[in-house]
């Protein structure tokens, strides 16, 4: 995969966005012009090596940041691909599961699993490097849709489920996780971990390590 497999909309628009967060968290990397991402391959091929240069995307081939992309996009725009995914989720849990944790577009699908099968025994959530929270692109397009609270404030994204404790643990430098704290969007009862992964930002290794998530899988094994 090239550049030249950058879709014009959802892609483009992403790829924005990461490049934009690069270029706050990252000083080694150029801050994206008004017009870098025109409709075409060259905007984005702009963008693909301006990312190559940062901490955050460092030793990822450009094939493998497109692949990302593409796996946001189909998932949130193809519907009986989106039901698959789901589907597979629904078929891993079971009568003692009580934990699920969830990285990046894992922690999408984990999500809207859960708020479709409120009957399920899972009691905690965990989501690492999530991109639950970025407006427009995703939270905007969560199955269920968000809903806005009574007062005309923002919408809010619906509670996941028979779900009793969600915790969000978010590196300050992981691009991905664009929106580090998911309380505007989903409300305050979401627990939320501003944590350092050193310069493997998104990589579920760290993540996976971090005492954060350690503390919030046992909470919900113990609960």
């Amino acid at each position: 995969m090239t550049a030249a497999d950058v879709s014009d909309g959802f892609d483009t628009e992403l790829l924005s966005l990461w490049w934009a967060e690069a270029a706050r968290v990252d000083d080694q990397v150029i801050e994206p012009h008004a017009r870098s991402l025109h409709r075409s391959s060259r905007g984005a091929q702009a963008a693909l090596r301006a990312l190559s240069a940062s901490r955050f995307f460092a030793g990822l081939a450009l094939r493998a940041m497109v692949f990302d992309l593409h796996q946001v996009r189909r998932y949130l725009l193809e519907p009986e691909l989106r039901a698959q995914v789901k589907d597979q989720v629904a078929r891993a849990v079971r009568d003692d599961t009580r934990v699920i944790v969830a990285h990046s577009l894992g922690s999408i699908v984990a999500y809207e699993a859960l708020c479709a099968n409120p009957d399920w025994p899972v009691r905690a959530l965990v989501t690492l490097g999530s991109p639950l929270g970025i407006r427009n692109l995703i939270f905007d397009r969560l199955d269920p849709p968000p809903t806005p609270p009574a007062g005309g404030r923002p919408l809010l994204g619906q509670w996941p489920g028979s779900v009793k404790h969600w915790t969000n643990i978010a590196d300050g430098g992981d691009v991905v996780a664009l929106v580090k704290d998911l309380r505007p969007v989903f409300g305050e009862q979401v627990l939320s971990f501003l944590i350092h992964n050193g310069a493997k930002a998104h990589s579920v290794t760290p993540y996976l390590t971090a005492q954060q998530t350690g503390a919030a899988i046992r909470a919900g094994l113990e609960n």
